[in-house]
């Protein structure tokens, strides 16, 4: 790099000793255009440079990468003679945590992104004067009204004090099982120590699976508070078994009988709070907590929450709320989607600012976390595969570790596309259990969306398309997504209420009542 800048100079000098500098009148007429083209080559020279040392650092850090990953052993020792060969490309696959920023707070710091970033918040200010006027025009006063809200986060303490002993649980099950199973593995006290820890991880499951479902059919929770169960419900689920698959096959592969030493209870603590679904003994850290930070992540967090209200409440509560009380047609349904297709991809943006990247910042910057990427340039995506892959990089990371990877090695690591088959039907039906545990009904709008569409998509549309059409292509059918979700949720959560059953049946819960609720 040093000699090709020498090269540049050389190349420059010369010129600049043979030409006098121009004097009086010629000054004036020759100075200009010469300063510019000089300027012009400096910033050539400059960026040529630029991109020297950013290929040259790029390498490094990959080769650094790279190395790092091959040398680090698996979790409970090194690797053992007795894993197969099949096992050994999956041991060079793990997920590296590193310290490095989210990308949005990278982008914030250019000040083009910081001014789309203000113009979302310029929205937030019109929809709460447009709120304003209208009351003002229409009642005469001045008040923001957050029934919505309020009626959201209903019965709030009771599902927080449903979280508390599925925390416990969580907590203390699966740590104690993997303890019991540590033991010395000599005689009939080791079997009765893995007898009973599989019995305690059973019980632990029931709870997780019974009692948040219990309690939200019981005493009919409302959504969001129904959002605090089930994602709390499906994240210790998913973190137990983390923490059981990376800390169990090290226990198995014990030789001679020897009680093996289990993580500490300290570090298993800690991932439970820490905003990743891959257990590791250790992650890197922050030096130091920023507190001003977090509590911008969680203004900006609540700020989201407000915009989501605002937006159902001026955009879709109008236009759905009497809608089943109508004749239907073909045609109300059709601009009924293409209605919610503006604040349908509001609703993806808030979600992914408000929870992927505030959200999980915030407990980051407290917990001193230092991996932050949580996705990735998602919206630059040509493919779905890519946009699967970079959307939630923290779930996208336990699917492909412990769903695809273990399924392609059940499969001998064969069949791929089986295994990324599962990965789908597995990701489906989450989502479609998350959005029926919400919204308190089975409407498989996200199944039908998520693996009947998205599945074949993901093969048709792969990494091999990169142009500029097909990052088009992608945001338009997400729209078109983002609409058909709002628009059939929203018409089926007006229709159980304005068509309630006289009887109830199994077919009558599972049957969309927006189909016949039409007086």
């Amino acid at each position: 790099m040093e000699r090709r800048a020498a090269q540049l100079r050389r190349r420059a000098g010369p010129k600049g000793e043979q030409e006098d500098p121009p004097s009086g009148g010629n000054a004036e007429a020759h100075g200009g255009p010469d300063l510019v083209q000089w300027t012009r080559h400096m910033e050539a020279v400059k960026m040529e440079l630029l991109d020297q040392l950013q290929g040259q650092l790029l390498e490094l850090l990959d080769r650094a990468m790279s190395e790092a990953v091959q040398s680090y052993p698996p979790q409970g020792g090194p690797p053992s003679d007795s894993l197969s060969k099949t096992q050994e490309p999956f041991l060079k696959k793990r997920k590296v945590f590193i310290i490095r920023k989210s990308l949005l707070d990278e982008l914030m710091e250019v000040q083009h992104f910081r001014t789309i970033y203000h113009m979302f918040i310029a929205g937030l200010c019109v929809f709460i004067i447009s709120t304003l006027a209208i009351d003002f025009i229409d009642e005469g006063r001045l008040m923001l009204e957050f029934d919505l809200l309020i009626f959201s986060f209903g019965q709030l303490p009771l599902a927080l004090m449903t979280w508390v002993p599925m925390f416990l649980s969580t907590l203390l099950v699966p740590y104690q099982a993997l303890w019991l199973w540590a033991r010395s593995q000599a005689g009939g006290v080791w079997k009765l120590g893995m007898g009973l820890g599989c019995v305690l991880l059973v019980a632990h499951i029931a709870l997780l699976g019974v009692l948040p479902i219990h309690v939200a059919a019981e005493y009919q929770l409302p959504p969001a508070s129904c959002s605090v169960l089930v994602f709390e419900q499906v994240r210790f689920l998913m973190k137990s078994y983390s923490f059981l698959r990376e800390a169990v096959p090290g226990i198995l592969h014990a030789k001679g009988g020897k009680a093996v030493q289990a993580p500490s209870f300290s570090s298993y603590f800690y991932f439970l709070f820490c905003p990743t679904l891959i257990y590791r003994e250790t992650y890197p850290r922050t030096p130091n907590v920023k507190w001003n930070y977090v509590a911008k992540n969680f203004a900006q967090a609540l700020g989201c929450l407000l915009y989501a209200c605002f937006i159902l409440g001026r955009l879709c509560v109008p236009v759905f709320a009497n809608m089943s009380r109508e004749p239907f047609s073909t045609r109300a349904l059709v601009l009924s989607v293409m209605h919610a297709t503006l604040p349908g991809i509001f609703m993806l943006l808030l979600i992914f600012f408000a929870f992927l990247h505030c959200w999980l910042n915030a407990f980051a910057e407290m917990l001193r976390f230092g991996d932050r990427m949580f996705y990735r340039d998602w919206w630059n995506s040509t493919s779905f595969s890519n946009y699967y892959r970079t959307w939630n990089v923290v779930v996208h990371d336990w699917l492909y570790s412990y769903v695809y990877q273990d399924g392609l090695w059940l499969l001998g690591g064969q069949a791929r596309r089986a295994a990324m088959v599962g990965v789908f039907l597995v990701s489906a039906v989450v989502h479609e259990y998350i959005f029926g545990f919400v919204l308190g009904f089975f409407y498989p709008v996200m199944l039908i969306l998520f693996l009947v569409i998205g599945g074949p998509m993901n093969f048709l549309m792969n990494d091999r398309h990169t142009g500029p059409a097909w990052n088009v292509l992608m945001w338009t059918m997400l729209f078109l997504g983002q609409g058909i979700q709002l628009s059939l949720y929203c018409q089926e959560w007006y229709a159980r209420r304005h068509c309630p059953l006289s009887q109830t049946t199994f077919w009558g819960l599972v049957t969309p009542r927006s189909w016949s609720c039409h007086t």
